[in-house]
């Protein structure tokens, strides 16, 4: 009985602190694979080396303090989901550097948005784009992102979509989160 009272905490407490999520629309769906269609979006993002999960830490608190506050007017942002992080080597960086996103509430444009602090936290409009996704639930790891990533692209091919960029990888849910009920995915932007 203790165990379904604190389950049901949970999904209350989970329901009660609603995330505002990027709009699309789908376009296709074949479990656990998704085509969506994206709406204009406006993402602050940071580069951070290291491995995913020290990447993902460090991108988060970069961009955390940015939307906390340490902006040129003090304002306090509205936190969203999901924390975005794609690979971004490059010829001049031999060890593993990522990107890490959040996207902005819809509320802002470019104008409006409070400008960060931080240097190191840039400002980005992205377009509408379509993208293809694969959801799972649990911890993650460098290793199963890339086994999700291979079944997407798998996916893709089947359907024949031609990826465009890097993957990125989404978490959705605070690292509190029990993990059955934590939801993560791999989008690969598709070429139009």
């Amino acid at each position: 009985m203790r165990v379904l009272v604190f389950l049901t905490s949970i999904l209350i407490a989970s329901a009660a602190m609603a995330t505002e999520e990027p709009k699309y629309t789908l376009l296709g769906k074949s479990e656990p694979f998704e085509l969506r269609a994206y709406a204009p979006q406006i993402v602050a993002e940071v580069k951070v080396d290291g491995d995913l999960d020290a990447a993902s830490n460090q991108g988060f608190r970069l961009i955390a303090a940015f939307i906390f506050g340490k902006n040129q007017v003090s304002e306090k942002i509205a936190m969203t989901a999901p924390v975005g992080i794609e690979s971004s080597k490059s010829s001049e960086n031999a060890g593993n550097q990522w990107t890490v996103s959040f996207v902005m509430p819809a509320e802002y444009t470019l104008a409006s948005l409070p400008k960060p602090l931080d240097p190191q936290v840039k400002i980005r409009e992205l377009p509408a784009e379509n993208k293809a996704v694969i959801a799972f639930s649990g911890f993650y790891n460098e290793e199963k992102v890339k086994e999700k990533t291979q079944a997407l692209r798998d996916w893709m091919q089947t359907k024949n979509l031609k990826p465009r960029g890097e993957p990125q990888f989404a978490r959705y849910n605070p690292p509190w989160t029990l993990p059955f009920m934590r939801r993560n995915e791999v989008m690969i932007q598709v070429q139009e």
